[in-house]
C-alpha cells in the first residue's frame, strides 16, 4: 500500500486545532489505559491498521497487558475488563457505528454509573477525535511502521 499524501506536511494550519483537540483529551482526567483501549478499539471497528498500530504500541508503553490487548475484540466475552472500562466500550461501539445505534440510551445508561457528566463529555471527545483520525488515516493511506524487514518484503 503506498500513502497517498501526507495531511499533517500538506496542511499543518488547518489540522493544528485537531491536533490540539487530541491533547486536550490526553490531558482530560481520563486514564490512559482507558484512553488506549478506546482508541484501539474504535480504530478496529473503523479497520484503521496505521491508528491500531499506534495505540496498541502506546498502550504496551503505558502498562497495558497484552491480554487486554489481544482480547480487546471480544471485550464482552472476557472478565477482565472493568465495569467502568465495559461502559466506555460499549459507548465507543455505539458512537463508532452511530449510524447503525443511534447511540442507544441503554449504553448512555451505563455510563452513569462509572463517569461523571464531565467525563461523559470528554469520553465522547475523545471517541470523537479517533473517528475522525480514522478517517484522515484511512483515506489518506497512512502506513504504519513495519516491524521487521522480512514482514515488509511480503
Amino acid at each position: 500500500m503506498k500513502p497517498r499524501l501526507d495531511p499533517l506536511a500538506t496542511a499543518t494550519a488547518d489540522l493544528k486545532p485537531m491536533l490540539a483537540l487530541s491533547e486536550s483529551v490526553h490531558a482530560s482526567g481520563l486514564e490512559r489505559s482507558l484512553i488506549e483501549l478506546v482508541k484501539i478499539r474504535a480504530s478496529q471497528i473503523n479497520g484503521c491498521a496505521y491508528c491500531i498500530h499506534m495505540h496498541t504500541t502506546e498502550a504496551r508503553k503505558m502498562g497495558e497487558t497484552e491480554e487486554a490487548i489481544y482480547l480487546l475484540d471480544a471485550w464482552r466475552e472476557s472478565p477482565i475488563y472493568s465495569d467502568r472500562e465495559r461502559a466506555a466500550l460499549a459507548w465507543t461501539e455505539a458512537l463508532t457505528r452511530v449510524a447503525d445505534t443511534h447511540a442507544p440510551d441503554e449504553d448512555y445508561a451505563r455510563l452513569d454509573a462509572h463517569f461523571s457528566d464531565e467525563e461523559k463529555v470528554k469520553l465522547t471527545l475523545l471517541i470523537g477525535v479517533i473517528n475522525t483520525w480514522n478517517r484522515i488515516a484511512i483515506g489518506f493511506r497512512a502506513v504504519h511502521p513495519v516491524e521487521t524487514a522480512e514482514r515488509a518484503a511480503a
